[in-house]
Parts: structure tokens; C-alpha cells; sequence
């Protein structure tokens, strides 16, 4: 087996997903290995994504999301990037553009189990797994669920791991999907880029950032506000004052001194992209708020 300084045994299961209708790409990725999302997923909005495993060539990344770029067909990308890879067989890479079309290889070398499946909008691949049922079960997964790219590719792992995963067990995990001005107040593409570089459940880790990622860099719902009244009210003044924001009056209405002093709590704590009209609430905010203040 020949390697060299850009190849690492990164033995894992992963799952290339695309949205068209969305515009969104991207891999979710887990494996017995430090780090696997510095690895494993590549992507560009707008272009495609790539996961990049077994005996990885970490080039293979930016290489395919380039030979994407030129117009070549999954396919055709994984015949460009191994053709003149002496260590293609022991590679193993999936190739989803953003138009849905996909390609999966694995190498003839590659340690059992090990192997894929690629299909209209996914590619699915794993190697040193405990069978052939954790790739199927990934792709039922993500053929049945609903909701967005980031809930499909999270449970689509899940199910993986259920299936028995990678026969080594567990310690990291990675989601990255990208989307034109999808990143953080649209100046970059990496619309999810979480990660889990050591853990004993990695899959249930990523799943809780994959929540916290969703409040803190997702925007308000239409509609999904409440007045500040009553005990919502009575909440938010309570946290405001035990955490020094607010030492005035307590009065009937909501003045402007307790929104200033609102605004202020928001965006120490990260709710800058939630804040709401004078008096009113989000109540994705409200509800995190109880859950993190408490006495």
C-alpha cells in the first residue's frame, strides 16, 4: 500500500447530499478517527459537494469541486481524480453536484466492509464498517426523510450508526453544506459547518450543535413572534435584573429602557439575528431563554 503526506487511513462512513430546489450541498461524516471534518467534506455553493475518505487523497476536494466547476459529471470527476492516483485503490470518495447527479468509487484495496451507493440527488459510502446494511440503511434514511438538507444528512447518519457504523466505534463527526450567500449574513457559502473532533457519541453531539447552530445563525419566522406581557414579561425583566442589564423601575408597560436593556442581553448572548420590533419577542428566543437562565 503506497501513501504519502497527503494521505491518512480515514476509515468512515459518509453521506453526500444535494437540495436543487434549495441550492444547498454537502456531506455529513462520521468516523473512529480525531477530526474527521478536516478531513473527509468539501464543497463550493453553487457547485458541489465531496467526501474524501478510506486512505484519503485530501486533494481529491478541491480538485473535484474544480473539475465540477469545468462541467464534468460526477462520474467523470472520479475517473479525472483517480486516473493518475497510483493510490486509487485504497480511495474512496462520493461526488454530488448541484444538480443532483452523483458517483461513488471505492478502491478494490479498501478494508472490509467497504463499499457505496449513489442515486438521483446522494452518494452514500463507508469503509471498515460492520456491513453493507449501515450504507443502505443511510440511503432509506435519506430517501424517507423529510425537512431540509441538514436534517436529512443528520438522520441519514444516525441510521448509519444504528446499523452498526464504523467496526472500530465512535469518535468524531462532521456536517458542512454549503449554498450560495447561504453563510453567516450572506458574505460566504458554508451555509452548516459544525464539527465534533472527540467524542464518546459524536452523532448525538453533532445533533445538539446541529440545534444550537440552527438558533443561533437562523433568522426569525414569519409570524413566530409574541408580545412581551404578561409572564413572558415577567420572565425577561427577571433575567434582565439578576444579570445586570436592567436596574430600573418595574412598571405596568415596556419602556424603552427595558428594550435598551434587551437589546443588550440579545446581543451579548448571540441573538443578533433574531432581535425583534420594540416590545415584541421571538419566540424561538424566549423558549431558548428558558432553557439556559435558570435559578
Amino acid at each position: 500500500m503506497s501513501t504519502n503526506h497527503m494521505d491518512k487511513c480515514i476509515s468512515t462512513y459518509s453521506i453526500v447530499g444535494c437540495d436543487p430546489v434549495a441550492g444547498e450541498v454537502g456531506v455529513a461524516v462520521e468516523s473512529k478517527f480525531l477530526a474527521v471534518g478536516r478531513c473527509v467534506p468539501w464543497g463550493k455553493g453553487g457547485v458541489g459537494a465531496v467526501a474524501t475518505q478510506s486512505w484519503a487523497n485530501v486533494s481529491y476536494g478541491n480538485k473535484g469541486i474544480a473539475l465540477m466547476e469545468d462541467g464534468l459529471h460526477p462520474e467523470e470527476v472520479i475517473a479525472e481524480l483517480t486516473r493518475e492516483d497510483e493510490g486509487r485503490d485504497v480511495r474512496q470518495v462520493g461526488v454530488v453536484d448541484i444538480k443532483g447527479r452523483s458517483a461513488t468509487y471505492t478502491g478494490k484495496d479498501c478494508l472490509d466492509w467497504a463499499g457505496g451507493i449513489a442515486g438521483e440527488n446522494f452518494a452514500a459510502q463507508g469503509n471498515i464498517l460492520t456491513g453493507a446494511n449501515v450504507v443502505d440503511a443511510m440511503v432509506e434514511t435519506f430517501l424517507k426523510t423529510t425537512g431540509d438538507l441538514a436534517a436529512r444528512l443528520m438522520e441519514s447518519l444516525a441510521a448509519g450508526r444504528d446499523a452498526g457504523g464504523d467496526s472500530r466505534g465512535m469518535q468524531s463527526a462532521a456536517m458542512y453544506i454549503v449554498k450560495v450567500g447561504g453563510g453567516y449574513s450572506g458574505y460566504c457559502d458554508r451555509l452548516v459547518d459544525i464539527r465534533v473532533d472527540d467524542h464518546k457519541d459524536p452523532i448525538e453531539e453533532l445533533r445538539r450543535l446541529l440545534e444550537m447552530y440552527r438558533f443561533f445563525f437562523g433568522h426569525k419566522k414569519e409570524g413566530n413572534l409574541s408580545k412581551i406581557e404578561g409572564e413572558v414579561k415577567t420572565f425577561i425583566l427577571k433575567v434582565l435584573m439578576e444579570n445586570g442589564y436592567y436596574k430600573g423601575d418595574i412598571t405596568d408597560e415596556w419602556s424603552q429602557a427595558m428594550q435598551d436593556a434587551f437589546i443588550q442581553l440579545s446581543l451579548t448572548e448571540n441573538y443578533d439575528e433574531r432581535l425583534a420590533p420594540f416590545g415584541m419577542v421571538d419566540n424561538d428566543v424566549y423558549e431558548f431563554m428558558k432553557k439556559t437562565f435558570k435559578w
